[in-house]
């Protein structure tokens, strides 16, 4: 997996998070969880952090090592987590728990059914709910993947490699880099 491109973009003042992105992508900076799981984790939060910089630079990396498949539900876990992680904090935040007792009347098939291992799926979707500050998306998508047997270090991988993706979008907002990978790519 070559990340150089996006390395390269990132901005001298973010230096640690260039540095960090090279370790939480690797089993060892990631442990508890398979190479998998740490690639589908970085492409939904990719994905949920909104930088289209970063998201086509970590789906060119991963995606020809994961499948189309991975893919596929990672970026399921972005979309519906995208909705889910919206209406869910504000049942939460809203302090009335009359809102909690109605039926949210979405759609969310994909979760029952996303086309890979369900505790992969989860584990993207606790990712992507913890960059949106769902509190209760992240506790409930957290228990899952505790029961299906990812350990306290492969959740906190998990919410690693989301803080990184998330900082690095963040980092590469703060400069000209969507220009520079213009002028790089021409």
């Amino acid at each position: 997996m070559d990340l150089t491109r996006i390395k390269d973009l990132i901005p001298e003042h973010a230096r640690d998070l260039k540095l960090n992105l090279s370790t939480v992508l690797t089993p060892e900076g990631a442990p508890g969880l398979t190479r998998e799981q740490i690639l589908g984790t970085a492409l939904a939060s990719a994905i949920a952090s909104r930088n289209p910089v970063l998201r086509e630079a970590i789906e060119a990396a991963v995606v020809p090592e994961i499948g189309e498949a991975q893919a596929k539900a990672a970026r399921a876990a972005a979309a519906i987590m995208g909705m889910n992680n919206v209406y869910y904090r504000f049942t939460h935040l809203v302090g009335n728990p009359e809102y909690a007792k109605m039926p949210a009347r979405l759609r969310m098939n994909v979760i029952g059914n996303p086309g890979v291992d369900k505790i992969d799926f989860e584990l993207y979707s606790l990712a992507v709910s913890a960059i949106n500050g769902c509190g209760a998306c992240v506790a409930a998508h957290e228990k899952v993947v505790r029961q299906g047997g990812i350990g306290a270090e492969g959740v906190q991988s998990a919410v690693r490699i989301a803080a990184v993706m998330h900082g690095v979008a963040v980092a590469l907002e703060s400069t000209d880099a969507e220009q520079r990978l213009a002028v790089n790519v021409a």
